[in-house]
Order: C-alpha cells, then structure tokens, then sequence
C-alpha cells in the first residue's frame, strides 16, 4: 500500500526526520489558507498522487502571491495527472499539498528497502538526488552507496558514517544524516514497511538536511497489525477493480494485455502470465483466488476480469489440492452461468478427482475449452484471444 507525500512526511517527522514546514488542501480556498498559515509570499504546490514524475508532469509548482496560488491550485484539483509512471489514464488529484521553499545547495537521493537477493534490509544512498534511481544505477552505479543491515544487530551508526563521507557531507552533517538513516531503519522495521524512499534529501543553503519528497510503501501483509497506516489508504488511487477485488479478499493486479488469468496460488499465477507471454499472448491481470476456493470467489472473480474491456479471452488454472477439482468445476459452471460470461473461457484443472471436474465442465453445455496440461490451455487461449 502506497502513502501520499504528505502523510509519508508526517510519519518521517514523527520518527525524527526533518521536513519543510507544509500543510495539505483539497480545496484552492483552503490553499490559500495554508499559505497564510505559513508565511512568506512565494510556496511550493504540489500535486498529491501515487505516482513519481510529478515535477516533469506539472505536478509540482512554485508560486508568488496568492493569486499564482490560486490559479495553480484551480488548475490542479480535479484533474488528472498524467506521469511516465501512471499510463495515459492518470491519477485524479484530490489534494494538495502546500510548503515553504526553501535555498537548497545540494541533492541526495535515500532509501530503505528489502534486497531480496541479499536477504537483507539495505540503505541506499547516491549524490544524484532529484533523479530516477534506475537511471542512476544504469548510467553511474559508482554514485550509488549500499548499507547492508545484519539481521541480528541491524543498522550500525559507521555504516552511516560511511555513507555520509561518501557524500562528502561536513562533520555536522554526518551527524545528522546518521541519525535520519537509523531513524528510518527503525520505522521500516517497527510498521512493516516495504519502501521508504526520500529523493531528493536536500541540504539547505544554511547547511540543514530536509526531506524535500518523501515515499514510503506498506506491506499490505502486515496491514491487520497497522490500522493507523491502513485508515491511510486513498481507493482514488488505485484501479477501481483492484479496490473492489480487496474488498472480496481476493489478489487482483491489472495488467495490459486482453487474457483475463484466474489462478490458485501466486506461484502458479506467475507461472501461468509466463506461459501465457512465451505462447505469443498478453495477461490482463494477476489474480490468485486463494486457496479456499468457492463458487462465490470464482463469480466474483469472473466479474472482476471481466471489468476489464479489453479482455478476449479467460484462462482458468486451479490446481486442487485442499479443494477438490470437481467441487472447483461446479464453482466454474455456476458462476459462468451466473455472470454471463461471453469471452472464450480456457479451464485446466489438476490434482483430485480432476477427473471428475474434466467431466462435469465437458458435460456443462456451456462454452467452455478444457486442457489437460499448462502448456495446452495457454496455447489455446492465446489462439482463442486472437481469434475473438
């Protein structure tokens, strides 16, 4: 679960690091409001949405006077912003948030996350703040500076120091940024986080450290322990299916392409967008139904794919275990039935009484292509989205 800037930044301030003064605004009369609020005469606006680029997009503004305010406000609200991360479609901007400049003399770039080929928390840190950290790492690795967290003993403060020499960072700095890295190891820690990503750290003209922007991503996994963080979320954000598929305790990704996929585990999923690609075909989506399947899951399922407009085609892989296959198939036939599913549907079913499921989904009379083997059912909904 993604946060917006703003609430990324009060939770780093509460744990110790340091932002621009800023308050948030939904509308341009309460934008104007947190201007006087803060003080001065010339702010920083910007566009609050799941999304980076936002700069490059128009996203973010710096204003003189109210009346620039005004109009930068008017004109962000209530429209879409379109980035190199959000696709044509954009995100709808529904608030603002609103700050105090400031000088600012250099830009780094801080993060903390999982390395999963490591197995460990790592802090990474570069001199190109303001940057895309995968153009950094693909244009100058050297600039970039890993900190590898022991599981047992954690983050230490000369890892920290390290870094910030690395940055060439003045001896007062280094002090402040060893704190603001242990900082944040803790709180990725103690709330489950997956990311917290602060691009760029800037340090002023008066020598302080700030967090200009600021990310942090939830596991969603760890969300029944966090619900401060889940009361947080913003469905605005999200794909409406995505949402809706929550609610049913289902597993849905949207994906680009026109074959909706159905599947019972995530491993099997992946393996299955796979198969898909390597037979010439495009997933529409990721969805695991878990593995409790039931005839109400598969309905809603159904529906959810089906959301999608540019679908042609649904491929169905369950592999039965705990649930047997001909319970799974019955599950399949009413909700095909119920939904009124019009798109060719490709089902391959394994493990018990597969049999059974094979037979009652052939004897249906309902549309529906069955497959004995992975490789089979992606081949035929391939051919059948193309056909359709």
């Amino acid at each position: 679960m993604n946060l917006h800037e703003y609430q990324a930044k009060a939770i780093l301030v509460e744990a110790g690091v340091p932002a621009p003064a800023g308050k948030t605004a939904a509308s341009a009369a309460e934008a104007l409001a947190a201007a006087q609020a803060l003080g001065g005469d010339s702010w920083v606006v910007k566009a609050q949405v799941h999304a980076g680029g936002r700069g490059k997009a128009g996203g973010v503004k710096k204003v003189s006077g109210r009346k620039e305010l005004e109009a930068a406000a008017q004109s962000l609200l209530g429209s879409r912003l379109v980035t190199h991360q959000t696709g044509p479609a954009g995100q709808p901007v529904e608030r603002l948030l609103i700050e105090s400049p400031c000088a600012v003399a250099r830009e780094f770039y801080l993060a903390c996350l999982v390395d999963r080929a490591l197995e460990r928390i790592v802090l990474v840190v570069s001199g190109a703040g303001g940057m895309d950290i995968e153009e950094i790492a693909a244009k100058s690795p050297a600039q970039i500076q890993k900190a590898v967290c022991d599981p047992i003993a954690g983050l230490q403060a000369y890892q920290c120091r390290e870094a910030a020499y690395a940055l060439g960072l003045a001896d007062r700095q280094v002090d402040v940024l060893t704190r603001i890295m242990l900082s944040i190891y803790r709180l990725f820690r103690a709330r489950d986080l997956n990311l917290v990503e602060i691009n760029p750290l800037a340090v002023t003209a008066d020598g302080a450290l700030l967090a200009l922007d600021a990310k942090i991503q939830v596991d969603d996994n760890a969300l029944y322990r966090h619900k401060d963080l889940e009361a947080l979320r913003d469905p605005s954000q999200d794909d409406p299916k995505e949402v809706r598929a929550r609610a049913h305790d289902l597993n849905y990704i949207a994906l680009g392409g026109n074959i909706g996929c159905m599947v019972n585990g995530a491993g099997l999923a992946m393996a299955t967008m796979d198969l898909i690609k390597l037979h010439g075909g495009m997933p529409a989506n990721f969805l695991d139904v878990g593995g409790g399947t039931t005839a109400e899951r598969v309905a809603e399922a159904f529906k959810i794919i089906l959301a999608d407009e540019k679908v042609r085609a649904i491929l169905v892989n369950i592999f039965g275990g705990i649930v047997r296959c001909d319970l799974i198939a019955e599950g399949i036939i009413k909700a095909v039935r119920e939904v009124g599913v019009s798109v060719p549907v490709v089902v391959r079913l394994e493990g018990t009484n597969v049999d059974k499921g094979r037979a009652l989904l052939k004897e249906s009379g309902l549309k529906i292509l069955t497959a004995d083997s992975l490789t089979e059912a992606a081949q035929k909904v391939v051919a059948a989205a193309k056909k359709a």
